[in-house]
């Protein structure tokens, strides 16, 4: 009997191997995916300890910079559209995170918010800005609400864009994807099987119109997460315990704030942007109706404007009247 089942565990072992190997995803060449997404005005950032960056710098030189942090699993062309629209008034400064698009993963594998605060820090120090406006977009916007609580002198303005946060009241349970995470043997199938699929039937959740997530857009998805290192990447910042806001931190927010959001966000809900205006002080709050998850670009326009605006007439306002 004992015979049997070794000679099972064998055929079965074989078996999930030869499944693995059919059913696996390779990574991207880094080559190939520098000269899709990578051309100029891109530049890597060498900051130092093995991080090297993606990053765009554009714009005048001493124009008023605007930062722009994306969101979990994107990358800097999220915000091709703001760039675009604001780019003649403002330096507009964009990078890869850790364990996203170009930059690949993290040389400490460290992916919690005070690891990206970090980043941010350094990229403002490595390009020699001293004030900036701050904006961010979901896991983006949460590290933009972290910075200002580290850095505040570096801000005049502070722009969360469907930005994490807001503990989850009444979720008993994990999302699907952190517990994949945390489960071994599951963390390392998914981070070698990701079929395009697995985009194409996600993605068009982050939008109300679900149009939106073109054919383009699923393929720089699924091309980025296949980028060497930054599936295991996003395993290991799925396994990490979220930094939640609370009604303390938000309160130490001194930097003039505004909060733009989807009504129809089915990724974090529009009741979250309320719960940060009601605690960050003098904040002001925009909800975009038939909107999903990622205003820059489904309201570019919208959302492009209400940024020019807080900025023209609070960020860069004289203290007085902020």
């Amino acid at each position: 009997m004992r015979k049997f089942l070794g000679w099972l565990l064998i055929v079965l072992m074989i078996t999930v191997g030869g499944a693995m190997l059919y059913f696996r995803t390779p990574d991207t060449d880094p080559a190939a995916m520098r000269a899709k997404y990578g051309a100029p005005p891109s530049q890597f950032v060498d900051l130092g300890g093995g991080l090297t960056v993606h990053l765009r710098d554009t714009g005048g030189r001493s124009a008023p910079v605007l930062m722009l942090i994306h969101g979990s699993n994107a990358d800097l062309h999220t915000w091709d559209a703001w760039a675009e629209r604001l780019g003649k008034r403002y330096r507009v400064i964009r990078f890869d995170l850790p364990g996203h698009g170009l930059t690949g993963p993290s040389p400490t594998s460290n992916y919690s918010s005070a690891a990206f605060v970090d980043v941010v820090e350094k990229v403002r120090a490595k390009i020699g800005v001293d004030h900036m406006i701050l904006a961010g977009n979901s896991m983006g916007g949460g590290v933009a609400w972290h910075y200002a609580l580290s850095y505040p002198e570096h801000l005049t303005g502070l722009i969360l864009v469907d930005a994490s946060g807001q503990p989850e009241p009444g979720n008993p349970s994990p999302p699907l994807a952190f517990r994949i995470a945390r489960t071994p043997i599951i963390r390392n199938l998914a981070a070698m099987i990701t079929p395009r699929s697995l985009i194409a039937e996600s993605l068009p959740g982050a939008f109300y119109d679900k149009r939106l997530a073109t054919d383009q857009q699923i393929d720089r998805y699924w091309e980025m997460l296949r980028y060497p290192g930054n599936r295991i990447a996003t395993i290991d910042r799925f396994s990490t315990a979220p930094d939640y806001a609370t009604d303390a931190k938000l309160a130490r927010i001194k930097t003039p704030t505004l909060i733009l959001w989807g009504e129809n966000d089915a990724l974090i809900p529009a009741s979250s942007g309320k719960w940060l205006a009601q605690r960050i002080a003098g904040s002001q709050l925009i909800v975009y109706p038939k909107t999903g998850h990622i205003p820059m670009e489904e309201r570019a326009d919208q959302s492009a404007a209400d940024a020019y605006r807080f900025i023209e007439t609070r960020a860069l306002a004289p203290a007085a009247t902020k």
